[in-house]
C-alpha cells in the first residue's frame, strides 16, 4: 500500500476550512485515502469530522495511505494539499 509522509502546512492545522477543502478533494479521488498521525489510528481523509478529530496541527507529520489503481496519483494530490497553506491567511 503506497504511503506519503507529509508535514501539515496550514497554520490552523487540519481544522475548519482546511479540513473541508482536504475532505472534498479526497472524496473526489478514485480510491479511498486514509490519514493518520504517527501515534493514531487512520481516519478517512474524505471525512471532515475524521480530519478534525485527528488533531493534526501546523508542523505535524501525517501519513497518507491508499490502495488500488490510481493510488499514487491520488496520494500525490492530497499530499500537495496537506503541504499547502489552506487557511487563506
Amino acid at each position: 500500500m503506497p504511503e506519503r509522509h507529509v508535514t501539515v502546512a496550514s497554520k490552523v492545522g487540519l481544522h475548519a476550512r482546511p479540513a473541508a477543502m482536504l475532505a472534498k478533494e479526497a472524496a473526489a479521488q478514485s480510491v479511498k485515502i486514509t490519514i493518520r498521525k504517527q501515534e493514531t489510528e487512520p481516519v478517512e481523509a474524505a471525512s471532515i469530522l475524521g480530519l478534525m478529530t485527528l488533531g493534526a496541527a501546523y508542523g505535524d507529520e501525517v501519513v497518507l495511505a491508499a490502495d488500488g489503481e490510481g493510488a499514487n496519483d491520488a496520494l500525490d494530490r492530497i499530499a500537495e494539499l496537506v503541504n499547502s497553506e489552506l487557511d487563506g491567511s
